[in-house]
């Protein structure tokens, strides 16, 4: 089933989608207490809500954020996501420590990682583009929307390290990922310094981590601009180019580029390949066909 869509997130819609907005609003999803949902424009903006302790993940943050990812795999009008961390101190700071020494365990079971780890939109399957805006300190497992990102956004004089040997955790999953975007020396000396090592962002922009820096009061509005030029883009060719980039990451590439050639392919039977350059010869904005997930 699809859907026809406007291509400009900041239009204003006309009388008839206005009236379709309020008879068939969005379903509502419970992030639970720790989390903030919304969405604007095209835009959903999740943000970890815990800054007195950190930002640290709790049990009833793993989930809250599966059934945020869920709504935005399942809700066509979300283009593009941000995740942020509330305050002005930390992005996330991994577990919550408290709890673990409470209960002795974390959030995860014994199961594969795609039922265990569920915090970010690769861990997912979710095919939307994400920007993390990194407000504050990141550390141990909020690395995992770091990595998981595909645009990351960075206040000045914000740091990232991994904790996790320090309190007797294996650093392996968060650790695999920065290994993926960092040179190997910079991952393995976050990974075994732990809390000894920060890796500042401006270190992290010249080594190609951190995507762009901004000065604090302006990481919003630069998270919201890229998400923002996102959002006019075929959502259907940015999913798919979003998959052929990311698959080059683990495959061969001799593999990678057939499989993207695929996804290419698949793309001529959409009609979005056709209204795109129409649009374009018109000298109009076009109107996106949206897939809506059965």
């Amino acid at each position: 089933m699809v859907e026809a869509e406007s291509a400009t997130p900041t239009a204003t819609p006309n009388d008839e989608e206005a009236d379709r907005d309020m008879t068939t609003p969005d379903p509502p999803v419970d992030p639970g207490p720790h989390l903030l949902f919304d969405v604007d424009r095209h835009v959903a903006t999740i943000t970890l809500n815990r800054p007195e302790k950190g930002n640290a993940l709790s049990p009833a943050m793993a989930e809250g954020m599966q059934r945020i990812w869920e709504r935005v795999r399942t809700d066509p009008s979300i283009r593009c996501v941000i995740i942020t961390g509330a305050g002005d101190r930390h992005l996330c700071t991994g577990a919550d420590l408290d709890a673990v020494a409470e209960s002795g365990r974390v959030s995860g079971g014994f199961g594969p990682i795609t039922h265990e780890v569920r915090y970010s939109s690769r861990q997912c399957d979710v095919w939307k583009p994400v920007i993390c805006a990194v407000n504050g300190t990141v550390a141990g497992g909020g690395l995992h929307f770091v990595v998981d990102a595909d645009i990351i956004v960075a206040s000045k004089g914000v740091t990232f390290l991994d904790t996790h040997v320090n309190v007797g955790m294996v650093g392996a999953i968060e650790n695999i990922g920065l290994a993926k975007r960092l040179p190997l020396g910079t991952a393995l000396r976050m990974t075994l310094q732990g809390r000894n090592y920060r890796l500042t962002a401006e270190r992290a922009f010249q080594l190609g981590l951190v995507d762009e820096l901004t000065e604090p009061e302006e990481l919003m509005s630069t998270a919201r601009a890229i998400a923002g030029d996102i959002a006019l883009n075929s959502p259907t060719a940015v999913s798919l180019s979003q998959r052929a980039v990311w698959s080059s990451v683990e495959m061969p590439y001799s593999h990678a580029v057939e499989y993207g050639y695929a996804l290419l392919r698949m793309n001529w039977m959409h009609p979005d390949f056709t209204e795109g350059p129409r649009a374009f010869t018109e000298g109009r904005a076009p109107t996106w066909t949206v897939d809506t997930p059965g």
